[in-house]
């Protein structure tokens, strides 16, 4: 997998989130839910405990998706995209683990393995910048 790839793979991970997002509220409305019922920051207790949890993991995507495509971006101005394609693949994995286990449950250790493939995102984050700075 090339480092452009893992982008585009990051990018319809975070659009299949907020698709199901979309998806839940879209029957709801049908069935007569108001269009405003639901207003940013408001969770709902009769919203099912999954879709807040849709929700995180959809909301985590957008907090390291802008890093991930600058870093990926920066590389393929700078012609060094082979230098970081296993580190880009590795990152889609780890993101894609942490939002399943998301949506898992919230479980004690469910919590650590999000928070591992959390860790291991920042680390290939700093990992991709380091070999930019001297390659």
């Amino acid at each position: 997998m090339t480092a452009l790839q893992a982008l585009l793979g990051f990018t319809a991970w975070t659009l299949a989130l907020i698709s199901l997002v979309f998806g839940y509220r879209g029957l709801a409305y049908m069935k007569g839910t108001p269009i405003n019922y639901w207003p940013r920051g408001v969770r709902h207790a009769d919203d099912p405990g999954l879709l807040h949890r849709i929700e995180d993991a959809h909301a985590n995507c957008l907090e390291n998706l802008p890093l991930f495509a600058v870093l990926v971006l920066v590389a393929a101005a700078m012609a060094k995209l082979p230098a970081i394609n296993a580190l880009a693949a590795c990152v889609l994995y780890c993101r894609i683990g942490q939002s399943l286990a998301h949506l898992w449950g919230i479980g004690s250790m469910l919590v650590h393995i999000r928070a591992t493939l959390w860790a291991g995102q920042l680390a290939l984050f700093v990992m991709i910048f380091v070999k930019l700075l001297v390659s």
